[in-house]
């Protein structure tokens, strides 16, 4: 009898040893894919356990951290920010505010041209990339491997996600552009720790309060106002199938999705936001905390995830409406504003119907789409979630009755 014991137990661990083997032997027939986001499956059970530990009460607070966090990084600002904190604190004086220094050019050197130690930040900057790297993928698991069986609580699209090679394609793509702008940036920040000319200034009584507070508003209607119509003019034929088109293969975005752009086009846009700078008295705190504004709500509008506005930004369009735009292409140019599109005819409009191949941002009416384009346009609108809609109501659900009176 103890014998026969003896031997189940064999028995068992043999068994239990040909499942691991059996494991073992799956996985390895697996190839290995570093750029796949699937990867998390593989400690998705111990995130669960911690995540379950943490308090309700903080769960959204840790999602809007990291997501913070990681639009501080995501381009190198972060370094920049740093050297600014620096000379307000007087670590370094040696800046030059609105002067030029003529410079012969048997006489340029790194030093001559502000650019001491430019490697070191490049290296230093470039860092931030994987860290980004984690926090996308950590935001990821959070929805869409431990809610993925429940997308109609959470998904702007909750019956479509994106295939696992778009997902790979905008992580190699995003990285990618990530090495431009980090680079854009750690030459920003070494030329100006270095006495860059520029006309940022630290002390804040250099300028008058009333031009401080008055500033927010000037950079933020800037940047977003020239974003609308940077990103316009690469929805026009030429650029959008030369460049823009890239970023618009993730009909269904991601938050990875966000620096998955053109690095020409992403290049754009970052230097045309830093361009006031040098040409107008700008205080390093409001230029740099509504760039952190712009790079958060970028995040959350690629998400894909319905998340809404808060009571204090009624100027600030829910993701749904950059999900849209993804979703239908030429519509909804804006960003942190969707006045924009209201006041130029862009906003999408119920009557109206986008694809890919309908530029310019005013679609077709209804009465001048094929029946074909008609069924694939009300297939698109059944497929978005209201919940994502205010008052979770999906404003756009075109009725028959609808149809008839555009006839």
């Amino acid at each position: 009898m103890g014998t026969k014991v003896i031997n189940k137990s064999k028995d068992v661990r043999n068994g239990v040893k040909v499942k691991k083997d059996e494991s073992e032997s799956k996985k390895r027939s697996v190839p290995y894919d570093p750029m796949a986001v699937t990867w998390m499956d593989n400690y998705s059970e111990t995130m669960d356990k911690i995540w379950e530990r943490v308090p309700e009460f903080s769960k959204p607070f840790i999602v809007f951290l990291a997501v913070f966090i990681m639009g501080a990084t995501m381009r190198g600002e972060w370094l920049v920010v740093l050297v600014h904190l620096l000379k307000y604190m007087g670590v370094h004086n040696d800046v030059t505010i609105g002067n030029f220094t003529q410079v012969r050019w048997s006489e340029v050197t790194m030093e001559s041209l502000h650019l001491k130690n430019f490697l070191a930040k490049v290296l230093v900057v470039l860092s931030s990339t994987a860290e980004n790297g984690e926090i996308e993928a950590r935001i990821s698991w959070y929805y869409y491997l431990n809610r993925r069986d429940r997308p109609h609580e959470w998904k702007c699209q909750p019956e479509k996600f994106l295939p696992p090679d778009l997902e790979r394609h905008e992580i190699i793509l995003g990285s990618l552009s990530l090495l431009v702008t980090n680079t854009v940036s750690a030459l920003t920040a070494c030329y100006i720790s270095n006495g860059g000319w520029s006309y940022v200034y630290h002390d804040f009584s250099e300028y008058s309060w009333a031009w401080w507070f008055l500033q927010w508003a000037v950079i933020f209607l800037y940047q977003d106002y020239m974003t609308y119509w940077i990103h316009r003019v690469y929805h026009t034929p030429f650029l959008y199938k030369n460049f823009h088109k890239m970023h618009h293969k993730y009909k269904q975005p991601t938050a990875f999705s966000v620096t998955a752009i053109h690095p020409v086009e992403i290049l754009h846009i970052q230097v045309t936001l830093m361009l006031p700078i040098f040409f107008i008295p700008l205080h390093f705190i409001p230029f740099y905390a509504v760039a952190l504004y712009t790079y958060y709500h970028g995040i959350i509008d690629h998400s894909g995830i319905n998340f809404k506005a808060h009571w204090w930004q009624p100027w600030q369009p829910d993701a749904i409406f950059h999900d849209n735009h993804h979703q239908y292409f030429h519509v909804n140019f804006g960003f942190n504003c969707s006045i924009w599109d209201k006041i130029h005819g862009t906003y999408r409009r119920k009557d109206r119907v986008y694809t890919e191949d309908i530029y310019y941002g005013k679609g077709k009416a209804l009465n001048e789409v094929s029946e074909n384009e008609l069924m694939n346009d009300i297939k698109e609108r059944k497929s978005e979630n209201p919940l994502a809609y205010r008052n979770n109501n999906m404003e756009f659900e075109l009725t028959e009755e609808d149809i008839k009176k555009s006839k």
